[in-house]
C-alpha cells in the first residue's frame, strides 16, 4: 500500500505578515464598531413640548444626523412631579446613554443630580454659570457644557444704542444670582463709552426704592434674567415706573416686552439646538465637556412693543423696523 505524504503549502513570510496585519485591522474595526454602537445612545430630556422646545430638539437631531455617526435617540419629559420624574429617570438608566442632552435649567439640574460624572450637554439655559452648571463660559471645568441663551452684554448694549441713540448711562437691577453678569457688563459698557449704574437688591422690598432712583439717573434700563429681581409683583412695578418716567427698558424676554418693555432680543431655538448637537458629536468623538466652551446664540431676532414706543416717545429706526421678527401691539 502506497501512502501519499501530505504537504502543507505555506505562503511566503511576507504574505503571512500581511495576512496578520489585515486580520488585526479587521478585529480592531469590529471592536471599535461595537464600542461605537454601545456608546452612541443619546438621551434628550425636556420639561415640556412647547414650540421652542420642539424646535430645539429638531436642531439637535439635525446637527447630529449631519455627521457620520449612528445614534439611538431617547426622549424623556420631566414634569416636576417627584414620583413621575423618578420613573422617567429610571427609564433613562435602562437606556444607558453615554451623553445626555437637557433642554432648560430644570432638566439640566435633575439629570446632573441623578447621573453624576456623565457627559451632559444642555440647551436653552440662561446664565449657566450662575446656576452652577459650569465654572465659566470659556472653561466649563466639569462634565457639563452646552448652548446657552446668553447674549453677550456688548451686543445688547449696541442694540440699545441703535434703538435709543446717544446713551451715557445704563441702569440695571441685579442680585447675587447675576453678579457675574454685571462684572462683564460693566466692562462692555465702558468699552462703548457708557456707564453702567448697577444697583444690587437683596430682597423684593428693596425694588420699589431702587427702581425709582435708577429711573432718575439712567438714560435707559437694561434687564437681566434674575429670579430674585423679576418676580410677578416687582415686574409690574418696574415696568410701571419706566413708563411713567419715559425710560426705555430692554427686556430679557418677550414676556417682559409684552408686559410693557420696549424691546428684546430673541433666539432661533432651532439654531441653539444645532449648537448643542454639534457639541454632542464632539463628545461622541472623544472630546471632554470640560474643554468645550459654552456657546451663545448665533442668530438674534429683534422684537419690540409698538405701544410702548409711542408712549415713551421712541422712534424705532428704519433699519430695525425692516428686520423686526415681531411687533407687539
Amino acid at each position: 500500500m502506497i501512502r501519499r505524504q501530505q504537504r502543507t503549502i505555506r505562503p511566503p513570510a511576507c504574505q503571512r505578515t500581511l495576512c496578520v496585519v489585515i486580520l488585526s485591522v479587521l478585529i480592531l474595526l469590529c471592536v471599535a464598531n461595537g464600542v461605537a454602537s454601545a456608546a452612541d445612545n443619546v438621551a434628550i430630556i425636556a420639561i415640556d413640548q412647547e414650540p421652542t422646545t420642539i424646535r430645539t430638539i429638531k436642531g439637535i437631531k439635525k446637527a447630529i444626523n449631519r455627521f457620520d455617526v449612528e445614534v439611538a435617540f431617547h426622549e424623556a419629559y420631566l414634569s416636576g412631579d417627584q414620583t413621575a420624574d423618578k420613573q422617567s429617570l429610571a427609564a433613562l438608566q435602562d437606556f444607558n446613554p453615554s451623553v445626555f442632552v437637557t433642554i432648560g435649567s430644570y432638566a439640566t439640574e435633575k439629570i446632573a443630580e441623578a447621573f453624576p460624572q456623565h457627559p451632559i450637554i444642555f440647551a436653552n439655559v440662561i446664565n449657566p454659570q450662575a446656576s452652577g452648571f459650569v465654572a465659566s463660559m470659556e472653561n466649563p471645568g466639569g462634565d457639563i457644557t452646552g448652548a446657552s441663551l446668553d447674549i453677550p452684554p456688548e451686543m445688547q448694549f449696541k442694540y440699545l444704542q441703535k434703538v435709543v441713540g446717544s446713551i451715557k448711562t445704563i441702569g440695571v437691577l441685579y442680585s447675587s444670582e447675576t453678579e457675574n453678569i454685571i462684572r462683564q457688563a460693566t466692562v462692555a459698557a465702558t468699552a462703548l463709552g457708557m456707564t453702567l449704574i448697577a444697583v444690587r437688591v437683596d430682597s423684593e422690598k428693596d425694588i420699589p426704592r431702587s427702581i425709582d432712583s435708577l429711573c432718575q439717573v439712567s438714560d435707559v434700563l437694561w434687564s437681566v434674567a434674575d429670579r430674585k429681581v423679576y418676580t410677578p409683583q416687582s415686574t409690574r412695578h418696574i415696568i410701571l415706573q419706566t413708563l411713567r418716567n419715559k425710560v426705555p427698558l430692554m427686556g430679557f424676554s418677550q414676556s417682559l416686552v409684552e408686559a410693557g418693555g420696549l424691546f428684546t432680543l430673541d433666539f432661533d431655538f432651532k439654531d441653539v439646538g444645532r449648537q448643542a448637537g454639534d457639541i454632542v458629536v464632539r463628545v461622541l468623538h472623544g472630546s471632554l465637556p470640560s474643554q468645550i466652551k459654552v456657546t451663545t446664540p448665533g442668530i438674534i431676532y429683534f422684537k419690540y412693543n409698538e405701544k410702548t414706543a409711542g408712549q415713551i416717545q421712541i422712534e424705532i429706526p428704519d433699519e430695525l423696523l425692516a428686520i423686526a421678527k415681531e411687533v407687539i401691539k
